[in-house]
C-alpha cells in the first residue's frame, strides 16, 4: 500500500532517515540524522569511491570520499567539512545526499596520517581523540588540504570548475574562514559555525550562508555582528537562525522535541538552493 507523503514524514521523523525523493521540490531529500546514515549509504544508487590526493610538499596523501550524481551534463563541485568529530558516516551521508541534489561531493579527512599507524579518523581509539587531533589543525593545514581537494573536483573528468565549501559545527567555522582565505571560492555554506574574525571578512568574495540553531548562544554570539559587517561591506551572508533547534541539528534530528528536525527540513532546501544559485 502507498504511503501518502504526510505519513510517510511522520513515519521517518521518529528515526532520522532521508526522505523520498520528491519529498521537497525546492531541495530535494534531506539527510538522514546520524543513526540512520549508515543504513542510507549502503542503499544508495549513487557512485561512491574514496580516493587519495596529493598534498604539495607533503608525503602524505589526503583520503576523501567522493560521491557523483546521475547527471548527462558535468557537475559543480562541493567540498564537504567535517565536524570536529572527523570524518564518519553522517557526513559521507550528507556528501551522498549533496550528490543526489546534482553536485559532485568530496569529503576529505582531515585527520588523514594523523591517526595511529599513519591513519586517518577511523583509526583513533576513541571519539576524544578524534575531537583532540581535530583542535590541532592549524588554519594553513586546513586551507591547504581544503585547496587541494578542490583542485581534485573541478579537474575530474565529470566536473565543471566552479566550487563550494559546506561545513558543520567545526567544519562550518572553517567553511567560513576559507572564505576568507580563498578567493576562487563561489560559495560557502555555514552550519552552526562560528564566524571569522571581523576585521578578516573584508577578504571574503563568496556568497555565504549561515544555518543555525536558536540555542546555541556561543556560536550565535558571533553571528550577529558577522552580518553587520558583511553588510558594511556590501558582501552577501544571508543567515537563517531555527527556533527552538540546537547546535548540531542537521545530525541530531531527533533532538529537542521535533525543532531539530524541523530545522533540519528547513535548512536543507535552502542549502541546495543556495549552491544551485551559485554554482549552477
Amino acid at each position: 500500500m502507498e504511503l501518502t507523503l504526510g505519513i510517510y514524514l511522520l513515519l521517518i521523523g521518529a528515526v532520522g532517515t532521508a526522505l523520498p525523493d520528491a519529498a521537497f521540490a525546492s531541495g530535494g531529500t534531506i539527510p538522514p540524522g546520524e543513526a540512520g546514515a549508515k543504513a542510507v549509504l549502503e542503499q544508495s544508487p549513487r557512485h561512491h569511491e574514496w580516493v587519495d590526493i596529493a598534498l604539495p610538499g607533503k608525503p602524505t596523501k589526503i583520503s576523501a570520499f567522493v560521491a557523483y550524481p546521475e547527471r548527462k551534463d558535468k557537475a559543480p563541485v562541493v567540498v564537504v567539512i567535517h565536524e570536529i568529530y572527523g570524518l564518519t558516516d553522517w557526513i559521507r551521508a550528507v556528501t551522498d545526499q549533496l550528490a543526489a541534489s546534482g553536485f559532485i561531493a568530496i569529503a576529505p579527512d582531515m585527520l588523514s596520517g594523523r591517526g595511529p599507524g599513519g591513519g586517518g579518523t577511523d583509526k583513533f581509539a576513541s571519539r576524544d581523540d578524534v575531537v583532540k587531533a581535530v583542535r590541532e589543525l592549524t588554519a594553513a593545514e586546513v586551507a591547504a588540504i581544503l585547496d587541494a581537494a578542490a583542485k581534485y573536483g573541478t579537474g575530474l573528468p565529470a566536473a565543471k570548475s566552479r566550487f563550494a565549501t559546506i561545513g558543520f559545527c567545526w567544519g562550518g567555522s572553517q567553511s567560513f574562514s576559507y572564505a576568507v582565505a580563498q578567493p576562487d571560492l563561489a560559495a560557502a555554506v555555514v552550519y552552526y559555525g562560528t564566524s571569522p574574525e571581523l576585521n578578516d571578512l573584508k577578504k571574503v568574495k563568496a556568497p555565504v550562508l549561515g544555518l543555525y540553531g536558536e540555542d546555541d548562544a556561543r556560536v550565535n554570539a558571533t553571528v550577529g555582528p558577522a552580518e553587520a559587517k558583511m553588510k558594511e561591506l556590501k558582501k552577501t551572508f544571508v543567515a537563517h537562525t531555527y527556533k527552538g533547534a540546537g547546535h548540531g541539528f542537521l545530525r541530531a534530528q531527533d533532538g529537542r522535541d521535533g525543532a531539530n528536525l524541523e530545522a533540519a527540513k528547513q535548512a536543507w532546501p535552502a542549502t541546495v538552493g543556495f549552491l544551485k544559485k551559485n554554482l549552477e
